[in-house]
């Protein structure tokens, strides 16, 4: 087995998806150029581009709003959230939004 980092390992895993998946995006504060707050994006701007790889302004509900919407779409986000603490600031796009999406829109 191979032996890296968490963040490593995060990072492989995110890019073989995009990949193998051109619907696969990712976003969040600082992914870009900057790599994430710690790191983990790092050179995947400059591998898939600013069409796939995209910074946000600093609002967690937007970010998870945007994976809802973009999901809804039959897209793949994958939002980050640079902190756990914040998660809680998102939770309307979930359980509010997304939950009931379904039934809303018949399906």
């Amino acid at each position: 087995m191979k032996m890296m980092t968490y963040s490593e390992g995060i990072r492989e895993g995110m890019s073989i998806r995009m990949r193998e998946n051109p619907n696969v995006l990712l976003f969040g504060e600082d992914v870009g150029k900057f790599g994430g707050c710690f790191g983990v994006s790092m050179g995947m701007f400059d591998e898939f581009g600013p069409e796939r790889v995209r910074d946000t302004p600093i609002s967690e509900g937007a970010i998870i709003g945007c994976a809802v919407g973009a999901a809804a779409t039959g897209l793949r986000p994958i939002a980050e959230l640079m902190f756990c603490d914040f998660l809680t600031v998102g939770m309307d796009q979930l359980v509010n939004q997304a939950a009931k999406m379904r039934y809303m829109f018949g399906g």
